[in-house]
């Protein structure tokens, strides 16, 4: 079994730090929020955008699959009361020559495989697309 671990700490009223192995990233704890750091929710919708980016980089190599780039946008609407995430909303953009049957092919083993986005997917709604990115011609 794989275990996580990650370590943060209070840097004053503005912010704070998070580590993990050799990696640091500022975090916006400031309660009138800050533009220069991700906060907790923005960093909930940056892990499911690398889940499903690092799904898509294990899963092209057995699958043949060529492209050129891979972009995720992600939205997700909140409740006041009690806090929490609702739904969140995802685009995944794919630079590629591969038919839309492939593309599909993409999009389920993204889904199935993603162990943070299937998580999320668990306790809240996550539904999206996975789309050609249009030719810049």
């Amino acid at each position: 079994m794989l275990t996580y671990a990650v370590r943060a700490w209070r840097i004053d009223g503005h912010g704070s730090i998070a580590a993990t192995k050799a990696a640091e990233i500022v975090l916006d704890t400031d309660l009138q929020g800050r533009d220069d750091a991700f906060n907790p929710a923005e960093l909930l919708l940056a892990a499911v955008a690398a889940c499903m980016i690092k799904g898509i980089e294990r899963v092209t190599p057995l699958l043949g699959f060529h492209l050129r780039g891979v972009e995720v946008s992600l939205k997700a609407e909140r409740q006041e009361s009690p806090p929490r995430i609702n739904s969140i909303a995802y685009q995944i953009l794919v630079d590629t020559d591969e038919d839309d049957h492939r593309l599909e092919l993409l999009h389920t083993n993204v889904r199935k495989f993603g162990t943070i986005s299937n998580t999320i997917a668990a306790a809240t709604e996550l539904k999206g697309t996975l789309t050609r990115r249009a030719s810049a011609t």
